[in-house]
């Protein structure tokens, strides 16, 4: 099955995605009036950090997908499939400003690694981005392994750099 197949087959049946991503934050809501002003202790923060990984892998995966394929493929932003683009995003949003009025996101077991992938990924679709529209094309004569040790080290490169400007 490839991904293209999977997202059709989201299509043809919407309920359970549409489902999950429209559970997540309601549950997120509940456990916040259930659980006021105790986000931070044991049962309320592991809840949470599981309804954090929850709605953050779908979202920042839809997210990368979304706009890898505006910038990239070329794609028209009024054809972005709701289900599979749109909802996971916003599930996520909502998710993560409902989980954050309750608890502080340092409570949460594992969120730096988390915020750190959105910061890298941002970074490197941002890097991609300029590249493609200043069309640079280098045509080198070197092996695939030495080109992605050089990826892999601007990638390096731009981690710390962003760690040290956020810091």
């Amino acid at each position: 099955m490839t991904l293209g197949e999977l997202i059709d087959a989201v299509g043809d049946n919407p309920l359970p995605a549409a489902g999950y991503f429209l559970t997540v934050p309601l549950t997120a809501l509940l456990a916040g009036w259930l659980g006021r002003g105790e986000g931070a202790q044991s049962p309320w923060k592991y809840l949470y950090t599981v309804l954090v990984y929850a709605v953050c892998i779908p979202g920042i995966f839809a997210l990368a997908l979304g706009v890898y394929q505006f910038m990239f493929g070329r794609r028209d932003i009024l054809n972005a499939d709701v289900l599979s683009q749109v909802l996971p995003v916003v599930s996520m949003i909502v998710t993560l400003a409902v989980v954050r009025r309750n608890t502080t996101f340092d409570a949460i077991p594992g969120f730096g690694r988390l915020s750190g992938l959105m910061m890298m990924l941002a970074a490197i679709f941002l890097v991609m981005y300029l590249m493609d529209r200043m069309h640079l094309v280098a045509f080198v004569h070197l092996p695939v392994q030495v080109l992605l040790l050089v990826v892999l080290g601007a990638v390096i490169v731009f981690r710390l750099a962003l760690g040290r400007l956020m810091a």
